[in-house]
């Protein structure tokens, strides 16, 4: 078998096995094993002195032994091709997050639809960062779009992105660097310091993901406004980076994103993206789920023609 098919086959069957199984809760998943290092390792170094030194040193150890670990097991199963194959399209699998991000995002809207504002805002809290108790139906569809934005290029573009150009290993590496970010990359007075490195380095490793990412919608949907509000709001969001996925998708369905939302008791003022501030339906959650499969397929189909040449 060609390097090229090795790096190919695992890619397809991994995408395909992600869009029909999605993450089921009973598979094994090595996201809540990095999650358990994680927390092993932040309970015993963040406190007291050199907090930032401390959490830059679990980072890149954290970051660096996921990468070493699954290329050597993959540079061993190498003598076996067929066993290389099976490791590495589970490492696509496990890498891949399109099909369980859309299924939570559908959980929010069918409990908002059939159990009430209450039950829509419970599902919600379980996939985002903000305060939901408060929030209302558009507050919560507008907060389920903008989610499905940012997190196809963390959970998505991004980890394909890493494949590309350091097959499995790389993917790994990056999931753990995202993970990091999602557990200590907070700016409360607990993770300040320590989630210092990880916040950063998170922003560093997404900046071409997410670009990538919001053009490709832009280009799918062939979108002029969503190439219109790429530029003129991406830049302006709070994170460098997940203002240009959600920034597209406001301008291909001409809606408003962003504003001021309560993160972990403190009011964060966001500014807007997009000035129609109409009333999100249904619809566009559907159409913002047929854009994320496609977006990822195009990726994929791009990898593997790059590949190929």
């Amino acid at each position: 078998m060609t390097p090229e098919l090795l790096i190919i086959i695992p890619l397809l069957v991994g995408f395909l096995l992600d869009t029909i199984l999605g993450d089921p809760f009973w598979l094994p998943h090595p996201i809540r094993l990095f999650g358990h290092f994680i927390n092993f390792f932040s309970g015993k170094l963040n406190s007291g002195k050199y907090r930032k030194a401390k959490g830059m040193v679990m980072a890149g150890f954290l970051i660096l032994s996921t990468y070493l670990v699954i290329w050597f097991l993959l540079e061993w199963a190498k003598n076996i091709e067929v066993l290389f194959v099976v490791l590495a399209s589970i490492g696509v699998f496990y890498g891949l997050a399109n099909r369980s991000l859309i299924s939570e995002a559908h959980k929010v809207i069918s409990a908002l639809e059939k159990q009430g504002l209450e039950a829509g805002r419970k599902q919600l809290s379980y996939i985002v960062g903000r305060e939901t108790h408060n929030l209302n139906e558009q507050q919560i569809r507008t907060a389920v779009l903008e989610t499905l934005a940012e997190n196809l290029s963390d959970g998505v573009i991004a980890p394909l992105f890493f494949y590309a150009l350091g097959g499995v290993p790389a993917m790994m590496a990056y999931k753990m660097a995202n993970t990091l970010d999602s557990m200590v990359g907070y700016k409360s007075e607990k993770y300040r310091e320590f989630g210092w490195f990880a916040a950063r380095f998170d922003d560093i490793i997404n900046f071409i993901p997410a670009r990538i990412t919001a053009l490709l919608m832009v280009i799918l949907s062939l979108s002029w406004r969503g190439l219109v509000y790429f530029f003129r709001y991406g830049h302006q969001h709070s994170s460098p980076n997940a203002g240009y996925p959600e920034a597209a998708l406001a301008g291909i369905l001409n809606c408003q994103f962003g504003g001021p939302n309560v993160y972990h008791g403190i009011l964060v003022e966001k500014p807007y993206i997009g000035k129609n501030a109409r009333i999100i339906t249904n619809i566009d959650f559907y159409k913002t789920c047929v854009l994320n499969f496609f977006t990822c397929a195009v990726m994929v189909g791009l990898i593997c023609a790059c590949k190929i040449i």
